[in-house]
């Protein structure tokens, strides 16, 4: 009851119990002690007590108690007191304590939620940080490392086959910096809001069919075909940013060639939605456990490390996929078995 009182009903309960108390004093002496009083003096004082205890008592509450409690309550909300307005009275008539009861508790809950919050993207980016370094620490280590040998091994140097095939390795290992530079820079850019978007209308088997015809050599060198599945004959007009969609099936044929199987192969599929495509990569390679299956989208998550530094690239394709149809607010899945194969599915809008 008390907790959800105003200043002035806390005040009044006070200052009633003062002056009853004030008053039973005064009856017990007349009554008891014989003390000799005009019976109107009785009511008297007990009024002018409760009147001097109410006002004591709420002057107390106001400057001791409830402007600092006033004070806290602000500073949680950061509000800034005007100069007109250092003491106000309009709180005197509101249950100030329970408010700030309830506003101090939702205060520390958001407060934990940042702390938690801070806490995880630390953790995050002494990971990322980690992560960063150990990609970059590989090619750096192989071009040292073939650069050296040629240098200090005298024969070595008189035998330029050695010396072209060493410098063959490094210049791939260049080649492997470079994409994870440039990797890193397009997920800074998708992830600060950087990309603009040029939104337009096109085909997208046409698209599909490009990227298919740009990707023949290093299909045909993993010994893997490339085509479109069946019933996929029928083109589709969508509206999205060309080049970032072409990067996207990009990336996600790359990483199907990459998983793939000698003799294997990838089919690009397309299903109508109503109001979207449906825009499938699938292939029959080695598959994806199911553990893996929510963490292939995250940076430079590997499912097998070796197979993937083998097969090159930089760890970041899946991560550039899932932040660049993110940003046209269309969606991604992931459908795999391992040594069945894995399918990637993204959502694109009907022109």
């Amino acid at each position: 009851m008390l907790k959800n009182s105003t200043p002035r009903q806390i005040a009044i309960r006070a200052a009633l119990m003062i002056a009853l108390a004030n008053g039973g004093v005064l009856l017990f002496l007349v009554a008891v002690a014989g003390m000799e009083l005009v019976w109107w003096v009785i009511p008297l004082y007990v009024a002018a007590s409760l009147a001097c205890a109410y006002t004591i008592v709420l002057s107390y509450l106001d400057r001791y108690i409830y402007r600092k409690i006033k004070l806290i309550y602000k500073s949680i909300h950061a509000q800034k007191v005007s100069a007109d307005a250092k003491r106000e009275t309009t709180y005197l008539d509101q249950p100030i304590i329970e408010d700030v009861e309830k506003e101090v508790a939702e205060w520390a809950a958001v407060k934990e939620q940042e702390q938690d919050q801070y806490e995880s993207f630390a953790l995050y980016r002494r990971r990322y940080i980690g992560d960063i370094s150990h990609e970059l620490k590989t090619p750096i280590f192989n071009i040292q490392g073939y650069l050296d040998t040629i240098l200090d091994d005298k024969a070595v140097m008189k035998d330029q086959k050695f010396v072209r095939k060493f410098l063959r390795k490094a210049a791939r290992n260049v080649e492997r910096l470079q994409t994870i530079v440039e990797d890193l820079s397009a997920i800074s850019r998708l992830e600060s809001g950087e990309l603009v978007l040029d939104m337009e209308v096109f085909n997208v088997r046409e698209l599909a069919t490009e990227v298919i015809e740009e990707m023949d050599l290093k299909s045909q060198d993993m010994e893997v075909t490339l085509g479109f599945k069946e019933g996929a004959d029928t083109g589709f007009l969508v509206r999205a940013d060309r080049e970032s969609i072409r990067q996207v099936i990009i990336n996600l044929v790359s990483n199907s060639l990459k998983y793939g199987v000698p003799n294997g192969a990838t089919r690009i599929g397309f299903y109508d939605m109503d109001k979207y495509i449906l825009c499938e990569v699938a292939d029959d390679g080695i598959g994806i456990p199911e553990k893996h299956v929510p963490h292939v989208f995250d940076r430079f998550y590997r499912v097998d490390k070796s197979r993937s530094r083998q097969k090159g690239g930089s760890g970041l394709g899946l991560s550039i996929v899932k932040h660049i149809i993110e940003a046209h607010q269309q969606t991604i899945n992931v459908r795999s078995s391992v040594g069945l194969g894995t399918t990637i599915g993204i959502t694109l809008a009907k022109a």
